[in-house]
């Protein structure tokens, strides 16, 4: 069933949407959240959470990209988790492995005096992700928000690993450069 269809059936408060939101979503959505928590049980509630999220939210929401609408639900659910689990250490879940990866060019410490910041930060992010190239962009992208495995992203793109790898050193030390050219301290 096709994204508007399943829309449609969210706006009539019908619960074959989320029945066809599973069908066409769920294999997509489990992969999100369990590269971040490593966990099928917490992925599941994820998943899970995520369906009701969008039942909740839609309508008023229309999203105009429901994948990415219900990638992002997921995506921060299974963060959220994370960081309730994992608060005095990192596991071992691709989650972890990447933001380990970008410890030396994004500043941390999240609180809530830094929401202005972090939003500065964010736009900055996003200006250097439009300025880099696409092949390089979708790899960078893959692993530090959908926190896809070097060997996935290889194989998605029909490449080797250590090209990825190399993508994603350069890719890092690009955005260190644009971070500390914007003022940003790292």
């Amino acid at each position: 069933m096709d994204d508007c269809k399943i829309l449609e059936l969210y706006f009539a408060r019908s619960e074959i949407a989320i029945i066809e939101t599973e069908r066409k979503y769920g294999r997509y959505l489990s992969k999100i959240a369990y590269n971040i928590l490593f966990d099928t049980e917490d992925s599941n509630e994820c998943v899970n959470d995520t369906y009701m999220k969008a039942w909740n939210s839609i309508p008023p929401q229309k999203p105009s990209v429901l994948s990415t609408y219900l990638g992002k639900i997921t995506r921060r659910l299974a963060i959220d988790v994370f960081r309730r689990k994992h608060s005095e250490k990192r596991g071992k879940s691709e989650y972890a492995l990447s933001l380990s990866e970008l410890d030396e060019c994004v500043p941390g410490g999240a609180s809530p005096e830094k929401e202005f910041e972090q939003k500065a930060l964010a736009e900055s992010i996003n200006r250097f992700l439009q300025n880099l190239g696409k092949e390089n962009r979708d790899i960078f992208v893959c692993r530090y928000f959908y926190a896809d495995s070097i060997r996935e992203i290889a194989s998605f793109l029909g490449t080797s690993e250590s090209k990825i790898k190399s993508s994603l050193f350069r890719s890092r030390k690009a955005l260190k450069e644009h971070l500390e050219k914007e003022g940003f301290s790292l």
